[in-house]
Order: C-alpha cells, then structure tokens, then sequence
C-alpha cells in the first residue's frame, strides 16, 4: 500500500523574516497538496485562516517559540491570542530551564495550565521537548510525565536547535508514550526517504519546510 505522506505533513515557515507573502505561498501550496496543516508564525494565523477559507488543512501556531522559558502567564497569553485569531493547532514549547534544573512540579504545572484553554476550545496540543538537548533519561521523563495528560502530540523539535530529530529519538519516544499520544517529528526532515523513516519509527505527524521536495521524492517513489 502506497504511503499518503500529505497527510503526515505540516507545512512549516517560522524563521524570524517571515512574511505575508511567504504564508499566503505556504497556504496555497498546502491546499494543493492536502497537507495535514501549516505551521506558522503566530501574528499570521488570522490571515492564514483567510488564506485556508474552505480547505481541510488546519491552522497550526507556536507558543513560547522557540525557547519555550516565557513565564506560564506569558505562554498563556499567547494560547488565548491565538485561539481569538482562529488557530487549530498549538505548538508549545516547554519549559526547558526547569528540566534542566529537575524542576519536574514547574512542568507539569505549566502543561495543566496551558493545556486547558487548548482542550475548553476543541483544539489540538503539541508540546516540543526539543529532543535534541536532552539526555535519554529526559527524553523518557518528558514521556511519563505528558503521558498523564491529555496532550495530542509530543513534537520532537524547534528546528531552531543545532540537532533536529532522529529515527532513535522516535523509536524511544514511542515506546515510552501513551499510545494515544502522537509523534510530531520536526528539526531537518529534508527528503522522503528519512520521512517515511521516521513514520515506520512511530512518527504521526511530520514537521517540514522541505515539503514539496519530499512530495516530489515520493511521487518518483511510486
């Protein structure tokens, strides 16, 4: 059976110049191929839900991007503005000066409180863990503790790290998850053949800016 790697896709462009012009590309390209969503910069989300009027592909945003130290009221901030502006899906990163510090309480506070307007509106949760600056046993910590709670998807990466995912980060992330959790690789998926990769690894979401390349890559593919 051939894989429909589109609807693995969120179409990504979050660097720091993004502008307009490139969201409303993004859109038009996420349409024509049906891509699970776009992945944008929050002050676009109005406009991308414009852009997107009548197609399937969802609205995905970030919060506390892409450090993820801003404060529990700031994050919060951010969720409820980009909820206001229409997004269906949050990336959050959390707070990884309180992993780093062991302070394990600080990070499931935080994802109590900014969890519940995401679920009181009907949307979808992503928390980015950032995978490539943590150990192993972090990784797994962050698997045990977000199992607890009903996120959709723990994210591998910002992309904005100097290591993005790998094929190992998701084989250990998926068997230390719940299983109703999904996997949200990101961070360097830049060809069909690691994407397809890291979806036999466990991956249930791709995070891409290399979208119509892999699309490409997998159209040759079948």
């Amino acid at each position: 059976m051939s894989l429909n790697i589109a609807s693995y896709i969120d179409h990504t462009i979050l660097k720091q110049t993004t502008t307009l012009a490139e969201v409303d590309k993004i859109c038009v390209e996420a349409s024509m191929e049906n891509f699970a969503a776009v992945c944008i910069p929050p002050r676009y989300v109005s406009d991308a839900k414009k852009l997107l009027d009548g197609s399937r592909v969802k609205v995905a945003t970030v919060i506390g991007f892409p450090l993820g130290y801003n404060v529990t009221d700031v994050k919060l901030r951010e969720i409820n503005d980009a909820l206001d502006m229409g997004a269906d899906e949050l990336d959050m990163v959390h707070d990884l000066c309180a992993l780093k510090n062991n302070n394990w309480r600080l990070l499931e506070e935080e994802i109590a409180a900014c969890l519940k307007p995401i679920q009181d509106a009907g949307k979808v949760m992503k928390v980015i863990i950032e995978t490539g600056i943590l150990t192993d046993s972090e990784i797994v910590k962050c698997c045990e503790l977000y199992s607890n709670f009903k996120i959709d998807f723990i994210k591998t990466s910002t992309g904005f790290a100097d290591i993005g995912v790998s094929v190992r980060v998701v084989q250990l992330i998926r068997s230390h998850l719940s299983p109703r959790i999904g996997i949200k690789a990101s961070g360097g998926v830049n060809s069909y053949a690691f994407a397809k990769e890291l979806i036999d690894a466990g991956a249930t979401r791709l995070g891409c800016s290399a979208s119509f390349k892999i699309m490409k890559e997998s159209r040759m593919e079948h």
